[in-house]
């Protein structure tokens, strides 16, 4: 079966990402995977199903470049929000469902797009750094310099830490170096990733709670710039948005059975 897809990114975190509302495509995890790799496949970070929905515009499902699923991904999310606009599946505000609940999307401009998050309902705080969940699960560390961090090391390192057995965590690494910065190590990726959504909004709301620094908290990634808006009350954090850009980078489409 030929496999047609659109490749999106958002601040360098890039996807596949395929119009599955008639139920048509089964991709085993294996097969996903290698559409993901970047030598064998097409290459990306993950890959995304648009599925039906009765409840909203459309549902989101979206895998690892390992193959397996994960209950959300922010970049992901807006990504698919940019494709469902271009592909007139919904309007420029729309609705989405995803495996951590309902999601909504506005359209700001060509390149731009923000979501809602999510409410957080709390912060936990080790002697080494924060751990909160925006959809999946963060691990929060403050450093001098993020570009004096070994990411793959040190953030499988953390990944793997039995405090968050057996399902791991994600790890990002943060300092304030003229302006917010932010490198993330994604489980399931196993490898650091250019930008990382739910990532940047655990590390913006950790940095909220550490510091104090009010909404919105602009967060500099390496593959570009992401926004976090928020409302806080006592511990917990509602309201939460996350703006950045989403952008297509090609279409195409390929037997994946083949790959």
């Amino acid at each position: 079966m030929t496999l047609i897809f659109d490749k999106y990114q958002g601040a360098g975190n890039d996807f596949i990402i395929i119009d599955n509302r008639d139920g048509k495509q089964n991709l085993s995890s294996q097969e996903i995977s290698t559409l993901c790799d970047r030598r064998f496949g097409i290459g990306a970070d993950g890959l995304i199903n648009v599925e039906k929905s009765d409840t909203a515009d459309f549902a989101m499902k979206f895998y690892n470049s390992d193959g397996k699923t994960a209950s959300m991904c922010g970049n992901g999310g807006r990504c698919i929000a940019k494709y469902a606009f271009d592909h007139k599946i919904a309007g420029k505000n729309m609705i989405f469902s995803a495996d951590d609940g309902i999601h909504e999307a506005s359209i700001i401009n060509d390149e731009s797009v923000k979501i809602k998050m999510i409410d957080v309902n709390g912060i936990t705080v080790f002697d080494d750094g924060m751990w909160t969940n925006t959809g999946v699960p963060h691990f929060v560390k403050f450093v001098d310099d993020i570009n004096k961090v070994n990411v793959k090391i040190e953030g499988r390192k953390l990944a793997d830490d039995r405090r968050f057995a057996p399902n791991r965590t994600n790890v990002n690494f943060t300092d304030n170096v003229n302006g917010y910065r932010i490198a993330t190590y994604e489980r399931g990726v196993e490898g650091e990733t250019l930008a990382c959504g739910t990532g940047t909004v655990a590390t913006a709301l950790c940095i909220n709670a550490k510091y104090g620094t009010p909404s919105p908290i602009a967060i500099q990634a390496k593959g570009g710039s992401l926004k976090v808006y928020f409302e806080k009350k006592n511990c917990e954090y509602g309201n939460i948005w996350l703006e950045g850009p989403a952008i297509k980078v090609f279409e195409g489409k390929t037997d994946g059975r083949k790959l």
